[in-house]
């Protein structure tokens, strides 16, 4: 299985992103995924997952900005970011727990 991160790029303060998590190699619908970020000189933080059922848990940094979707149809997981803030930049990753499963990661960079 692997997973493909894209979405994205150079947003100001108070923008919004939507990164896509495409998987391939495997049909998703029954697994939990999550997003990570790691921002530089940090350690890898937990963003948001989301299970089978479309139950979604967010940090609390995140909580009310950011939501996490999934579209079994396009094996596809969804991370829609709104109100970003500069401590939002990172490399953002997706993740297969069940499998320990991770894309490459896309840089989201938060500035003015």
């Amino acid at each position: 299985v692997q997973l493909q991160a894209s979405g994205g790029g150079l947003v100001q303060p108070g923008g919004a992103l939507r990164l896509s998590c495409a998987a391939s190699g495997r049909v998703i619908s029954l697994d939990t995924m999550g997003w990570y970020r790691q921002a530089p000189g940090k350690q890898r933080e937990w963003v948001a997952s989301i299970t089978n059922g479309g139950s979604g848990a967010y940090a609390d940094s995140v909580k009310g900005r950011f939501t996490i979707s999934r579209d079994n149809a396009k094996n596809t997981v969804y991370l829609q970011m709104n109100s970003l803030k500069f401590e939002d930049t990172a490399v953002y990753s997706c993740t297969l727990f069940r499998l320990d499963v991770w894309g490459q990661g896309t840089q989201v960079t938060v500035s003015s």
